[in-house]
């Protein structure tokens, strides 16, 4: 008797149960007759010539598949975004999508309060503030100099707005600057 390889298998001898089983195996074709033999190749020959025209018969189908497909203008392309689509709708009608979406609308809302509410302080405060002493003094002072630059830019007249100062100061300033043509080249110094 002959042992098994150790490692993966076991190393016990084999027994005899096993010995009976293999040569069962080769009895049971040798105790086959000649003439069962011979049904048995023809039966085995049948089914593969029945596999055969199985194969043929699922190719002309799967061409015949095709051609129809291709007749009603379907592609692995518009096939993708029919998938594409069916997911996208099957997603949008789950119930993890609607929790989820009104869930963000619910937040929409909230957040929209809040910088409503944030917006409302802060022209509250503003309005605080611009009504306070401090500012007022500020703006007090930024009237007395506007008023300072008018009458040294402007002249003597009184009012008109600080566009109005600026724009004659640029025209005064504009006015002090000689201006040279250099592009004329009989002046130039040769």
């Amino acid at each position: 008797m002959e042992t098994r390889q150790q490692g993966l298998l076991d190393s016990e001898p084999l027994r005899e149960a096993d010995e009976d089983l293999a040569s069962e195996g080769n009895l049971n074709y040798s105790i086959l007759t000649e003439e069962e033999r011979e049904e048995i190749h023809q039966e085995l020959a049948k089914l593969e010539e029945e596999i055969s025209t199985l194969k043929q018969v699922l190719t002309s189908k799967e061409k015949q598949h095709a051609d129809l497909r291709q007749k009603l203008g379907i592609n692995p392309l518009s096939d993708f975004k029919n998938n594409v689509s069916r997911g996208w709708h099957d997603m949008q009608t789950s119930v993890a999508y609607k929790k989820t979406s009104e869930t963000f609308s619910t937040a929409g809302q909230k957040t929209s309060a809040a910088f409503s509410t944030l917006g409302t302080a802060i022209t509250r405060k503003l309005g605080d503030m611009r009504n306070s002493p401090s500012f007022k003094s500020f703006e007090e002072k930024v009237e007395s100099t506007v008023t300072n630059i008018k009458t040294k830019v402007g002249g003597t007249e009184p009012g008109g707005s600080f566009e109005d100062v600026l724009s004659s100061a640029a025209q005064a300033s504009s006015q002090d600057t000689p201006t040279h043509n250099l592009t004329d080249t009989s002046e130039r110094p040769c």
